[in-house]
Parts: structure tokens; sequence; C-alpha cells
């Protein structure tokens, strides 16, 4: 599988920009804020129907202007497959296959796999566990799309039980009965994805340590724990049992929604002692983890976008990094930095097809050396 080509209209800071890829390595360089991560930014959109920021809709769409469109060619096994993404304000954005709308956008997740690597990674290890939930639902959310149907209704009833305890603390009335048909609901989705978390960390934690031994020559031991108030007590008991905190509260204390990833450094908390380079080889180590998981689990080689990632890495580690991208494993990556004579050095050392772009303010030239 590889993204041919794309077409952006009045994304972000592109006014118009086409350019066609190599199923290799393609490789974006210009200065900071010119637009590279964009760029990056609507290839995951044409794969994921979103922004990988989490900005909305509304956001991307270019200064002054009233909509967005992006336009695709992926290669996928013997077919070609071209994709819409297009939004327009005030307006239901669209999402189309093959010229054919999804009736939910839900149904393209997964059927292109990405993975991206960006410097904002740090807030895995830095912010809530928020973010945390958020890394381990796109990766299972590209593998299973069963977890996807099962994580949209947990979170929309979770959204409607605490409009009803907000509704009937309100009106100073603790009505059970009217709790108990969310939480009768609830317990079937929540059971499913803690289930599916569980078993993907078992499957994902190896692999992860693995890579980050290739990365850091194995120096430092990490460790990866699951953190869940599922894990020892059912779901219906626990939602019973908090009935009169959540009533006062005003929310649901209890669920998936409060999950966590623990990153472990030497039986440490990471973040409490790794420096800036181990924190950034674990981050990488878990994003390329979470390609081969997918590349097993999809038997597909997943699109791999990389932003900006070697500023801050040595050159041991970064050589690392090549030699796994040198690897069959790895299919089409995209690369972006400021510095050319570090791509020339990252390309030089990748037996693979590669093109170059300069990035220069919303503008996009294919490099050809003189």
């Amino acid at each position: 599988m590889f993204l041919k080509d794309i077409k952006l209209t009045n994304f972000k800071n592109y006014a118009l920009a086409k350019l066609d890829f190599s199923e290799g390595l393609n490789c974006f360089i210009g200065l900071n804020g010119s637009g590279k991560t964009n760029l990056l930014d609507s290839i995951y959109a044409i794969c994921m129907t979103k922004s990988y920021f989490g900005v909305s809709d509304r956001q991307i769409v270019k200064n002054e202007e009233n909509f967005y469109r992006l336009e695709s060619s992926i290669k996928r096994v013997d077919s070609d497959i071209s994709i819409v993404v297009k939004y327009q304000n005030s307006k239901k954005k669209i999402v189309e296959k093959n010229k054919v709308p999804y009736e939910k956008m839900a149904e393209h997740i997964g059927t292109f796999p990405i993975v991206m690597i960006a410097p904002d990674d740090i807030k895995l290890i830095l912010d809530s566990g928020e973010t945390r939930r958020r890394f381990i639902d796109n990766v299972l959310c590209q593998d299973d799309p069963v977890y996807l149907q099962h994580l949209l209704s947990y979170n929309l009833l979770i959204k409607q039980r605490n409009a009803a305890l907000k509704k009937i603390r309100k009106a100073n009335q603790p009505d059970r009965l009217l709790i108990n048909t969310y939480d009768t609901q609830l317990v079937p989705s929540c059971h499913y994805i803690h289930k599916k978390r569980t078993e993907f960390l078992e499957a994902f934690l190896p692999v992860f340590k693995g890579f980050y031994v290739v990365i850091s020559d194995g120096t430092e031991p990490v460790d990866i724990r699951y953190r869940s108030q599922i894990n020892d007590q059912d779901y219906s008991e626990l939602l019973k049992a908090n009935f009169e905190k959540d009533y006062y509260l005003e929310h649901t204390s209890t669920g998936i929604h409060r999950d966590d990833l623990v990153f472990d450094f030497g039986g440490k908390a990471l973040k409490k002692i790794a420096s800036q380079g181990q924190r950034k080889s674990f981050l990488i180590s878990l994003k390329m983890a979470q390609y081969e998981f997918l590349r097993r689990r999809k038997n597909i080689k997943p699109i791999l976008l990389l932003d900006d990632i070697f500023d801050k890495l040595d050159a041991e580690r970064v050589a690392k990094v090549m030699q796994l991208l040198q690897e069959d494993t790895f299919g089409q990556v995209f690369i972006t930095d400021t510095d050319r004579d570090r791509i020339n050095s990252i390309i030089s050392q990748v037996d693979k097809p590669h093109i170059e772009f300069s990035v220069v303010q919303g503008k996009v030239e294919m490099y050809e050396p003189a």
C-alpha cells in the first residue's frame, strides 16, 4: 500500500498544492512554520478523516476561505482507490471512496493504516491519561471496527449519563432507575474495550521493548502497565457502588474513560527521571511498535509519517532509526526536516526510491539537485 499523490485545496496554509509521491521515502525540507507538518497532517486526514492534532475542521480551513478539500489516489494491493475528504463551514464533512460517500466516516478508519511520530507526542509522557487513552484507541480503532463502534457507543452513553446525573441532581431526586438504564447499556461496551486493551498491551509490550533495545542499545529497562478500575472488578458493580458519589459529583467517576498507561523507566516514572533523548527514544519505540502491531494485524505495511524527529536525537540513535527503516517491514515513509544536509545523510543510509520536496510558506516544489 502507498499514497500515489495528494491534492490540497484551502488546507491550513495551502491554497492549492498537488504532489506525486515515491512509494519509498518522501522528504519535505523547509524552515519551521513553512507548512511541512501541514502536509503530513493532510496525509493523515486522508487515512483517518481528521487532523492528527485534534483541531476542528473549521480550524483546518485556510484563513478567509470557507471550505477545504483533499484528494488522493492510494495503491492498495492491485487496485487504485480514490479518496476525497471535503468540508464546508456549517456543513457536514463528507468522505468519499471511489466517488461514493461513506454513510458513516467510521467505516473508513483502518482501511489505510497510518502511524505518525511528531514533536507533540511528548504529551504522551507529560499530559493526563486522556492523551495515552487516545494513543491506545488510535491503534485499536484502526485494527478492530467492532472496538471503534463500542468506543463510540460508550462515549455517547457516558455523555448522556452525565447529563442525566446533572438533571436529577438539580431536581434533588436521586433517580436510580433512570441511571440504571444507562448502566445496563454501558457495561457490555466497557468490558469489550477493557478486554481488547488488555490483550493489546500483552501483544504490544514485547514488540515495544524490542524496538527500545535496538534504538537505545538496551541500556535502560522500560515497561508499560495498564491501569484500569476494571482490572479487578465488574463494571456493573462499580457503577452501583459509586452511584451516590456520581450523583453528587454530577459525572461518572468510574469506567474505562479513566484508564491510563503507566510508563516506567528503570522502575520509576518515565517523565520524572528520563532525559530528553531517552524520552524521545521511548516515544519513537512506542510508535514503531504501533506500526509493527498494525502491520501484523492488517497484513499490510502502514504509511509512516516522521515529523521533525531527528532534531534532538544524537547521531547514533538517528542511525538506529535509519537501520530500522531500511528493513523490508517498512513501506512508504514521509519525513520532514529543516536541514537538507541531514536529509541527504538519511537518504544515503536507506536503499529505497525517494523524492525530496522544498517547502516555502505554503508552496511545494520537487527538489532536483544541480
